[in-house]
Formats: structure tokens, sequence, C-alpha cells
């Protein structure tokens, strides 16, 4: 199995698959891999976004056994180093081990979209399932049914229904919202999640005109070429400071104004673009 071009990230993601297959026998339905792997702007700062499908919903004793299957793989050592042709910076790992972040979902759970109950998640860095939404929404769906990439099981488009394009905009309109509100954490006034927020907006806009989800670098170059030009230079810089800060660093105080100043001036251009496709 070689569903990327990278070799030392193929071995992982066949060790996990063989030791997913291991630990959920008969009850494992497929794995999958979402996020920038599917979108197309994977690299050395990009998570291992996966999402394995289950008949059911994970028993306590399973639950145990994954805990025990990622813990084994984040201590692999080292053995599947980066083979990205991308510099390192202080949000790179220096292994793959510990960049792996997904769901485990109920096949029954995943082909409708009924709630966003909480499912068993990885986060990235972590080495213990906990429950988490992160995953349950039309975002994860979208990307899986139309760009994800199978490792094991059926086809995705046979397990996950269309996504209504008026609804993916809706989701992405109140991700934006909720940005915008929870913007003075410190996690966005941070040398890493300044840029991040600038980056995340360019696309979601994008996703909001196009009712499809694209990479990050895609999203730039639509900004670039669509939004105001005042807002050029601060998406440039943005994307030059990818990965070269970390979260414990404060971003620039006139940076951190500026995105402020951007993200409230692209919610009227996400309403538009909603009311737009509500009325076409």
């Amino acid at each position: 199995m070689n569903p990327t071009p990278y070799p030392n990230l193929n071995g992982l993601l066949n060790e996990l698959v063989t030791k997913l297959e291991a630990a959920l026998g008969s009850s494992m339905v497929g794995a999958y891999l979402q996020g920038s792997l599917a979108v197309g702007d994977f690299d050395q700062l990009s998570d291992i976004d996966f999402i394995v499908v289950t008949e059911l919903d994970l028993t306590p004793g399973q639950v145990d056994a994954l805990n025990r299957l990622h813990e084994e793989i984040y201590g692999l050592g080292g053995r599947y180093a980066p083979d990205c042709p991308c510099p390192l910076g202080p949000a790179s790992p220096d292994r793959w081990e510990t960049s792996l972040e997904g769901s485990y979902f109920p096949r029954g759970v995943l082909k409708p979209w009924t709630s966003t109950s909480p499912l068993w998640y990885l986060d990235n860095g972590a080495t213990r399932l906990e429950r988490n939404d992160h995953d349950n929404n039309l975002v994860a769906r979208w990307v899986l049914r139309e760009r994800g990439t199978v490792l094991f099981g059926p086809s995705t488009a046979s397990l996950v229904d269309p996504v209504d394009p008026f609804l993916l905009r809706c989701e992405v309109l109140e991700d934006m919202k909720f940005i915008v509100g929870d913007f003075a954490d410190s996690f966005w006034n941070s040398r890493f999640g300044q840029p991040y927020a600038v980056l995340n907006f360019c696309r979601m806009l994008m996703t909001m005109s196009t009712a499809e989800i694209h990479s990050k670098k895609a999203g730039v170059a639509w900004a670039l070429g669509t939004l105001d030009a005042r807002w050029s230079p601060l998406i440039e810089r943005a994307w030059s400071a990818r990965g070269k800060g970390h979260v414990s660093e404060l971003a620039d105080p006139a940076e951190y104004a500026e995105t402020i100043r951007f993200i409230e001036a692209a919610l009227p251009v996400a309403e538009q673009y909603l009311s737009e496709s509500r009325n076409a």
C-alpha cells in the first residue's frame, strides 16, 4: 500500500492499518485518509488525518486495545522520520509517529449527518483516545467522501451521504463566527495561531464561494486573486510565517491587530456568499 508520495509515511500507515485490523477484527469496516493528505497540500507541518469506520461504537475493550496501539506507534522512536521536502520549523515534528490525528466513526453515525455527538478521537501528539466531536461535522464528511484516500475497506462514497452545499456553507460560517468570538484566546495571539487564523479564513472564504473544501495553499491563491488587495500583504506574510512560530510565543502586536480586522471583515463577505447560494 502506497497511498502517499512519502515512503516513510506509507510505512507508518501500513503498520497502523495492520495494527487496527488486529485490534478491531471483524468490527473494522475501513480506514481512510482525509484532511491535508486528501485535499492536496500535505507537508511536514501537517497532521496525518485519518478516519476509521467501525460497525458499532467501540466497546471498552476495543478502546483499551486502541490506546495500547497508539501508545506503541507513538513510541516507535523515529522509525518513520518525515520525508517531505520542506524545512524543519518550531511546529515541525521529527517523526511521523507523533502526528496522527483522527476519529473512530460507527458506520451508522458516519453515513447520515444527524448530530455532532462526540466520537472516540485521537488528538495530534496524543497516545490515548478521548471523546470529542472534532470530526463529526460536514467538513470532514465532504473531504472524506469527495477526496478521501482508502487505506482499507470500501469506497468512501458508499459510506458517506452527499453533503448539501448550503448546509456546508452554513457550518463553515458558524466556524468562522466562533473563531472571531474566540480570538481573545491565547492560542490565536501566538506566532503559530495568528498566521494559522489568516490562512484558515482564506480557505473558509473559498469554501463559502465554491461549496468545496480546499487546501490552505489553494485558499491563499484564491484570496490573493479575489479579496480586497489591502489584505494581500497580511496573507502573504501569514503564508511565509507558517510553521515558524510556536504557540508559546506571542504574536507580533501589529500582525495580531491586523488579523482581527481581517477576520472581522471576512464575515460579511461569507454571509454574502451564503445569501447568494440561498437565492440561487
